[in-house]
């Protein structure tokens, strides 16, 4: 099947993007959620239907609507934002599924820690010149080093929900 997104650069659209979180907390009882509020991003698909791109949060800018939780997901016990300011992920390829699908292979770097992953994403808006794409992963926070888990009130997964506008750039 060929992909109906066009062969050229593309740039993410911060104001029409966006990429939060949620983790369930204090043994499950509460769900802190939260936005990445500085999001940016390029990609490039290639006439062979290939892709490749980044798309890059600020560490900083995770706003749970709570500033002495969010001064401490800043912090050294989670995202140390002052040493590791940037959440990256790197698209190394992207193949189209059935229908709206498409598996999107690449890195995700947090704390400068880059591990492999691999999501399914839909194509919830296609047209010559903007696609925007939406997902839900999980990540296991302990993988990038944020292990803190005072009494054991933080078990289990971190769930990442992103809606992300692309514009194709002029050639």
């Amino acid at each position: 099947m060929t992909v109906a997104v066009q062969t050229g650069t593309w740039q993410l659209d911060p104001a029409a993007s966006t990429v939060a979180l949620r983790h369930r907390t204090l043994w499950g009882l509460v769900t802190v959620k939260g936005t990445f509020t500085a999001v940016s991003g390029s990609g490039e698909v290639r006439p062979d239907g290939s892709a490749a791109g980044t798309v890059t949060l600020d560490a900083a800018s995770l706003d749970t609507r709570h500033a002495k939780r969010d001064t401490h997901l800043r912090s050294a016990d989670f995202f140390d934002a002052g040493t590791h300011p940037e959440i990256t992920f790197a698209v190394r390829g992207a193949d189209r599924l059935d229908g709206d699908g498409v598996r999107i292979t690449g890195q995700l770097t947090v704390r400068g820690i880059g591990r492999p992953m691999t999501l399914t994403a839909r194509l919830t808006g296609t047209g010559a010149d903007a696609v925007t794409l939406e997902t839900e992963f999980t990540v296991d926070r302990e993988q990038f080093a944020m292990g803190w888990n005072q009494l054991g009130m933080m078990r289990g997964l971190t769930t990442v929900t992103a809606g992300l506008r692309f514009t194709r750039t002029a050639s």
